[in-house]
Order: structure tokens, then sequence, then C-alpha cells
């Protein structure tokens, strides 16, 4: 088998066929099994699925599972010598799949590939990351890239070439069945976000090469799924920064990221609750940025517990 095809979906159902179509039309070879793994969806995307795809091998989940777990349940049944993880709001280009297989073909040292990411327009979008570090995450972002161009390129690089980078993110990812063999498997400690990162973390520490292969063009209708409850989703993104720094940085600096995160997100709040006092309350879009902050803050305060990110309730 050659190639398998992952994608986990929850409720997106119409950009989940429209990733499936892609893929159809994007792959040549014949060897190719494609995974779909549903998180409980309530939207009919399974029975969408059944219908215009009979030929998909569906894992059916009763309820949210997150991204790393459900993608390690296709993963430990898939059989191809690469695993495409792929995003349900992603639309592969035409040749995209098949350029990054043949990439890793001509690459043994790589241990995972992944394409350049698109807007609907067409636009670039972020498709590689580097590996969170006290820097990333608590200094400005813009200022980074302007003191060290070359360590933290921003969306807008023209990359012509394939290039090692540290981590890609996980919308488009290619990895090679012996490199998942060695590493293991997504870490299920993570819900939503920054699982691929670690993922590739634990590839580099391991000897592999990661690279971003800027021909493999790939559509993404970005955070489509997050977006359904934009609260919670926010939640798990602390709650994945946290735990990378807890396993890969150490007690010290994953207590002086969440001491700095907090006091990051104090001083946003209070300076959202100025300017939505000022105009009383009247600009939308502070509203929305008072409601996530606050909720954000209280999570904290409440000891960042589970039940109020993404993940089921007991």
């Amino acid at each position: 088998m050659g190639l398998s095809v992952i994608i986990v979906n929850w409720n997106t159902k119409e950009f989940l066929l429209q990733c499936l179509e892609s893929v159809h039309q994007s792959v040549r070879e014949k060897g190719m099994e494609v995974f779909v793994v549903d998180n409980g969806s309530t939207d009919g995307s399974v029975a969408a699925v059944r219908e215009r795809f009979p030929e998909v091998k569906l894992i059916e989940n009763r309820t949210n599972l997150g991204f790393a777990r459900a993608n390690n349940q296709a993963l430990r049944l898939s059989k191809g010598r690469y695993v495409l993880l792929l995003n349900p709001d992603a639309k592969v280009k035409p040749g995209a799949i098949d350029r990054l297989t043949s990439f890793m073909d001509a690459h043994p040292e790589a241990g995972a590939a992944g394409g350049q990411l698109l807007n609907p327009d067409g636009s670039k979008q972020n498709s590689i990351a580097n590996f969170p570090s006290l820097a990333t995450e608590l200094l400005n972002k813009s200022l980074l890239r302007w003191l060290f161009p070359s360590k933290y390129p921003g969306k807008e690089q023209d990359y012509t070439e394939p290039i090692e980078v540290d981590s890609v993110i996980g919308a488009c990812m290619m990895v090679r069945r012996d490199t998942m063999e060695q590493v293991g498997l997504l870490d299920e400690d993570y819900f939503l976000f920054l699982e691929e990162t670690d993922w590739c973390y634990r590839m580099k520490r391991a000897g592999w090469r990661i690279y971003h292969l800027p021909q493999a063009e790939v559509y993404h209708f970005q955070g489509k799924g997050a977006e359904i409850e934009k609260r919670r989703a926010r939640v798990e993104y602390f709650r994945s920064r946290y735990h990378f720094f807890k396993k890969n940085r150490g007690s010290l600096q994953w207590l002086i990221l969440v001491v700095g995160s907090v006091k990051r997100l104090l001083a946003e709040l209070l300076l959202t609750a100025v300017g939505c006092l000022l105009t009383c309350f009247a600009v939308k879009k502070w509203k929305k940025r008072f409601s996530l902050l606050s909720y954000l803050m209280w999570w904290h305060l409440k000891g960042c517990p589970k039940e109020m990110g993404l993940r089921p309730r007991a």
C-alpha cells in the first residue's frame, strides 16, 4: 500500500465532501486508502460520506475525541508506506499529493513534509512553525521576524524550493511510516493544536528531517471546525501550549509561560474593558473580545479545568 490518507471530521460536512473529492482528483497512484474519522458529528457527515464515497473507511466516534486521538485510531489501522494527515477544510490542488509522495521517495532522510497552504483567494497562509519557546510565546512575533527574519519567516516568504523547517502545519502533513514506527503516534494529551508540532519535535530529536514543499499547494478554509466553539477552542490552544512546555521545556519554563500568559491576558482584558466602557459596549468586535478574554481569565482562575475546553463532559 502506497498511501494512507486520514481526515478527522467534526461537523464540517460540506468541506469534508469537497476535501474528499479533491483527494481523488489529486492522486494518480492507485494504491491508496482513505480514512475518515468522525468525532460525533451531528450535521449528517457520516451519511453523506457513505453515500458519496462508499470506498472510504469510516470510523465513527460517539463524541469528539480530539485531533490526536482520532488520528491515532486510523494510524493504527493504516497500511501505507506514507500517511497523509489532512484537515476536512482543506482542498488539495491537482498533483499536490503526488508531489509530496515523490519528494519523500527522493529524500529518505525526510520524516515528514508539508505543502503550501493557501487562502480561498490564493494568497498564502502560514504553512510552517517554529518549535514553541518563551520568545515565540511571550514576545511580539512581528518583532522576532524583524530581528531574526531567517529564523522566524512570515507567511509572505516566497519559497521556490523545498526547505527544512522545525515543523509543518498539520492541515496537510505527510509522514513516513518508518518514522512513525520509531517515534510513536501522536500524543493524545493534546486535544487540539500543537499535536503535529510535538510530533515533529520528536521526529527531529530522533534524527529525522522535516520539510516544507511549496510546490504542493492546498487550499485551507482555515479553522472552520474550531470556529464552531471559539472560546472553548481557545482554551484548548492554551492547554496545548502549557502541555508542550511542561513536556519538552521543563517545569521552570512552563511556569514562566503560565505567569507571562496570565499577565498578558489581564492587560488585554483591562484595555478591552476600558474600550467597551468608553463606547458603552456599542462596538461589537470589542464586546466579543471582552467575552473571550473574560472566559480565558476565568479558566485560569479556576485552575485550567478540562471541561471548559472542547473535551466531552464526563
